[in-house]
């Protein structure tokens, strides 16, 4: 698989909430940060958002919005208007008005990861992913939009699943933007996948994570000289190339920990390790205990 695509498989993303959320009139909601990855699809009308420290954003029909670590923010109908506290539910939210139909309509939730390496999302996104209507709306990402639009309408048997699947669909859609980049990119493998260079070089650790790859391999590789590519792959990813391999590794042997299903000699093989000694060493020198206690710990 492709490294992105390596990464969403470990963390086997699923939609944990997804609940309608609605409004009218004038009205104002402020929660408090979580962490959580949060997300919203205007369905109808328009809100706008407040992240502390930020300017108001304005969310409009067809918009798609996803805070990988929730900060506190507030959402209303103009911006500044008085806010009531609110918490996350798992259930259909009405805000404003309570009587007649509701002049903003959207769907929000947030998605769950797989906890021991959930904080690789972190070195994937921005803090803010916004899509407005405008940008998404002739792409396959408007398409979800639209399909799950049309889902949230009726009340078809198996609704709730079909709507999780398209929301995971979306999840990935919004990980592969293509105007990620116009948004500030943070260093990360976002980033790394937009540099074409950078990218032979992440797919093809990606691709045989057992290989001892040298700088001078993945130089080769990239289509660089050994400098350029080194110096390029630190700005941009934020580490160095054999540190971000290493890191892979041992994101690929905690999942293998947690599922309890290989032995340390064929984890220890499977990344690249000589034996199970050298990666239990390699192991407690980056997370601090051995496999044994960290798979304990998990308990």
């Amino acid at each position: 698989m492709d490294p992105l695509s390596d990464i969403v498989s470990l963390l086997r993303p699923i939609a944990a909430i997804s609940k309608p959320i609605t409004a009218r009139g004038n009205w104002g909601v402020r929660y408090r940060a979580h962490d959580a990855p949060g997300f919203t699809i205007i369905l109808t009308g328009h809100a706008w958002l407040t992240l502390d420290g930020k300017e108001p954003l304005r969310l409009a029909q067809g918009d798609f919005l996803l805070l990988p670590t929730t900060p506190a923010f507030s959402l209303g109908s103009e911006p500044g208007r008085a806010c009531i506290p609110a918490e996350p539910r798992n259930e259909a939210v009405r805000h404003g008005e309570q009587e007649g139909n509701p002049d903003f309509v959207s769907l929000g939730g947030s998605f769950a990861f797989e906890r021991v390496n959930a904080p690789l999302l972190l070195t994937l996104l921005p803090g803010l992913i916004h899509i407005p209507d405008s940008e998404g709306r002739a792409t396959r990402f408007g398409r979800l939009i639209d399909l799950l639009s049309e889902e949230c309408a009726t009340n078809y048997p198996g609704k709730e699943l079909i709507i999780q699947r398209m929301l995971e669909a979306l999840l990935v859609e919004a990980l592969r933007w293509r105007r990620i980049g116009s948004q500030a990119t943070p260093t990360g493998l976002l980033s790394g996948m937009q540099d074409p260079a950078l990218a032979r070089a992440l797919q093809a650790m990606h691709a045989d994570v057992r290989a001892n790859w040298t700088v001078a391999d993945l130089a080769r590789t990239a289509g660089l000289s050994r400098s350029s590519f080194a110096a390029r792959f630190g700005e941009v990813l934020g580490c160095a190339p054999i540190e971000y391999l290493a890191r892979w590794r041992m994101a690929i042997a905690k999942d293998a920990l947690t599922r309890g299903m290989k032995s340390l000699d064929r984890i220890a093989d499977e990344i690249g390790y000589e034996s199970a000694s050298a990666f239990s060493t390699a192991f407690r020198k980056r997370l601090g205990c051995p496999p044994g206690k960290f798979v304990r710990n998990l308990a």
